[in-house]
């Protein structure tokens, strides 16, 4: 277990303020002991919190030809068919993880490719499980393309808490099955758009693991 770059600032100076607030309040008001360990156990319990949600695990990466595996940890909470106006243009199989402020935060490929299409896209910050928020809220839309030639769409999704996308990847990246490609910060969720014929290997309420938990079988494998 590591933690993730995109909160190693943010907790460096979280534990500079915390330590200081607790220790100007020592300083000044030395007889207020319920309070002083009050503040004290309050720090450390909301420290240990971020924390928490910046952790990065480390595990050996699938490499399963024709299986998508979960691009994020959270619960499945859609699986159905919907079109995808964006870039694919068709009826898809979408299947969509919410990701709660208490889960591992980082989007991992689901399947081995490269990366065809990229687009970032500003919007507002409805809460993640809202039926718009696909559409409407500030997200990213990616398709990887296999050695195959089968084309998936990923889209990390804001949510209500989750105000900061981030991506490391462009039009023409290579990606290996599991490997890092993003993080969304305090809750979210991320879209999946499978070909209809792909087999659903997943269920409602699931709950998943990034780069751990089978979702569909390719058709064709």
């Amino acid at each position: 277990m590591t933690i993730h770059k995109e909160g190693r600032a943010l907790l460096f100076w979280m534990m500079i303020i915390l330590v200081a607030l607790n220790y100007l309040l020592y300083y000044f008001l030395p007889d207020q002991r319920l309070l002083i360990n009050l503040s004290l156990i309050i720090s450390v319990v909301l420290y240990l919190i971020i924390l928490q949600f910046f952790r990065n695990p480390i595990f050996p990466l699938p490499d399963e030809k024709g299986v998508v595996y979960a691009p994020a940890d959270g619960k499945v909470v859609v699986i159905e068919e919907a079109f995808e106006g964006e870039y694919l243009k068709e009826n898809r199989k979408q299947v969509s993880i919410f990701m709660s402020p208490i889960n591992v935060h980082v989007n991992r490929s689901p399947m081995k490719g490269e990366v065809e299409y990229f687009q970032y896209h500003p919007g507002k910050y409805l809460v993640a499980w809202h039926p718009k928020s696909s559409t409407e809220n500030e997200r990213t839309s990616m398709v990887i393309k296999d050695a195959l030639g089968t084309k998936i769409m990923v889209r990390q999704v804001a949510g209500a808490l989750a105000k900061r996308i981030k991506w490391y990847v462009k039009p023409g990246s290579q990606l290996e099955q599991g490997q890092e490609f993003g993080f969304i910060k305090f809750g979210s969720r991320v879209d999946m758009y499978l070909p209809l014929d792909a087999e659903i290997l997943c269920t409602i309420d699931q709950v998943t693991k990034g780069a751990r938990t089978p979702i569909a079988r390719l058709s064709g494998f």
